[in-house]
């Protein structure tokens, strides 16, 4: 049995508990909450489902003590850093980390490498929503001057989005100055984004997301190959999901001496799943 422990215990971190109670193949070992001393965390892989700005701070501490990592970084202009600056600690202490282990940045990477094998030129484009951003909500919630925020993205087309951000003020603060230090965070920074005062966001509040990634493309010198993934989801559920199938992947890539920082893309698929090969091949191929 894998031991797996989760460290964080919010929305993604309850879904972790239920994912592995129901795995065949995994014990959970323990919960720890992001603000626990984490030293006495004794666990094959441990998910850590804190926001993504402490992510790296965690994952170091754990890999440093040769324990494999799994996290749901989503700040996707910075996961490659993200991955550098694991990597080497991971090698040296025998460990795995796997990053971005969520829907997307996660198996939303796998479809979107699998559709430029199929179609090596052409262009993709991944639209999500309607629906709650975790990452931008709680990124949202982390400004100063902000009692509670529901960040909603809106696809607009062609790969791009809309961000509404609900937020409730703390008392006496001004809503002008909140707004602009929204506005300014990178999270929000590179779309249209709409910031609105409401007296309290629980109308505003779903797990409910989704995505819609299509690519037009050329296989074999002919064009017009048009390919398209689309999914409705519950965005905590799915996101935990992935990561229990990541951990499993990161032991099985302990067991075979592979070290190191990894992304979703870097994986065979076979990893993921709680079957041995014959099975795999009988079942899928």
């Amino acid at each position: 049995m894998i031991k797996v422990a989760i460290l964080g215990y919010g929305n993604i971190g309850k879904a972790a508990e239920q994912a592995i109670m129901q795995a065949p193949d995994m014990e959970l070992v323990g919960i720890f909450h992001h603000n626990d001393s984490i030293d006495s965390i004794q666990a094959d892989v441990v998910l850590i489902s804190t926001p993504t700005r402490e992510v790296q701070h965690f994952a170091q501490s754990l890999l440093l003590r040769g324990i494999s990592t799994i996290d749901s970084f989503d700040i996707h202009t910075e996961i490659y850093s993200h991955m550098q600056v694991l990597k080497p600690i991971a090698m040296q202490h025998q460990a795995v980390s796997i990053i971005s282990a969520g829907w997307d940045p996660g198996t939303d990477s796998l479809i979107r490498a699998i559709m430029l094998a199929m179609t090596p030129e052409g262009q993709t484009y991944t639209n999500f929503g309607p629906g709650r951003s975790m990452g931008h909500t709680v990124a949202a919630k982390a400004i100063e001057g902000v009692k509670d925020a529901v960040s909603i993205t809106i696809p607009i087309g062609e790969g791009k989005h809309q961000r509404d951000v609900y937020v409730q003020l703390e008392e006496g603060e001004d809503w002008q100055m909140v707004r602009q230090r929204i506005i300014n965070d990178d999270y929000f920074a590179h779309d249209p984004i709409n910031v609105i005062p409401v007296d309290s966001v629980q109308p505003f509040d779903t797990h409910g997301h989704g995505v819609l990634i299509q690519r037009q493309g050329v296989a074999s010198g002919i064009s017009d190959q048009q390919l398209s993934f689309s999914m409705t989801i519950n965005n905590p559920a799915l996101t935990a999901q992935v990561m229990v199938a990541c951990a499993r992947a990161a032991v099985r890539m302990k067991a075979s001496q592979q070290y190191g920082a990894f992304t979703t893309i870097h994986i065979p698929p076979i990893y993921f799943l709680p079957l041995d090969e014959e099975q795999a091949i009988k079942t899928l191929v």
